[in-house]
């Protein structure tokens, strides 16, 4: 075991991690910053709701719908074209990141968009008795009373990431992915395949455990 142990490049696990951390935080702000408003306006735009418009609502499902309907690895390589326009590489974690973002974002807004159906309707029509606007219900209603459902979203969301950058080794995305994928898989170093699954599975844990306190925190019990 010791033998095993010392075989490993810890210096290259502990860039792998780094990089892998890197991405994660990358396309989770992105994907936060661009999901939360395409889940809210798929919300808004149902049939309804508060600005009922059911062709908008359908042309919105439609691009999410396909976005979440391609395999992961499928849309790496497909994405390489836009990834090259918007990093000006699709390598490392600058190439993996435009497509990570792509593929969470709509997978997100999903997530946001059940999230806002389980807020109470009747707080709704009481901003609306009350002469508030859209945004002002939006803003001071909606999403302050799905915010335990909003953080368990942003959870599962970067737990699938966690998966996504794992998956972006296949092109060269770099992190724990492509180490195992170079190391683990093609020059068959079993150890390295473990500990980046032994990594990779602490930083799920991890996570999940600071959503469920998140989650936690903004419940009103």
């Amino acid at each position: 075991m010791d033998a095993l142990l010392n075989a490993i490049d810890w210096a290259e696990i502990g860039l792998a991690t780094w990089d892998t951390l890197l991405m994660l935080g990358g396309s989770l702000l992105f994907t936060v910053l661009l999901g939360l408003p395409l889940g809210v306006a798929l919300f808004l735009f149902d049939r309804g709701q508060l600005l009922a418009a059911p062709r908008v609502y359908a042309l919105l499902s439609l691009v999410v719908n396909v976005l979440r309907s391609l395999p992961f690895v499928i849309l790496l390589i497909v994405l390489i074209p836009f990834t090259l326009l918007v990093a000006g590489t699709s390598l490392g974690v600058a190439g993996a990141i435009p497509p990570l973002v792509v593929g969470a974002t709509p997978f997100l807004a999903r997530l946001v968009e059940g999230a806002l159906r389980g807020v109470d309707r009747g707080i709704v029509e009481a901003g609306l008795a009350m002469g508030a606007s859209t945004w002002q219900i939006v803003w001071q209603a909606l999403l302050p009373e799905a915010r335990p459902a909003l953080w368990s979203a942003v959870t599962v969301t970067a737990i699938t990431l966690v998966g996504y950058t794992a998956m972006s080794g296949v092109i060269g995305g770099g992190g724990l992915g492509d180490l195992a994928i170079r190391f683990g898989y093609q020059r068959f170093q079993t150890e390295v395949m473990v500990v980046t699954v032994v990594l990779l599975l602490l930083l799920v844990q991890l996570l999940q455990m600071l959503g469920d306190w998140l989650v936690r925190r903004c419940t009103h019990r």
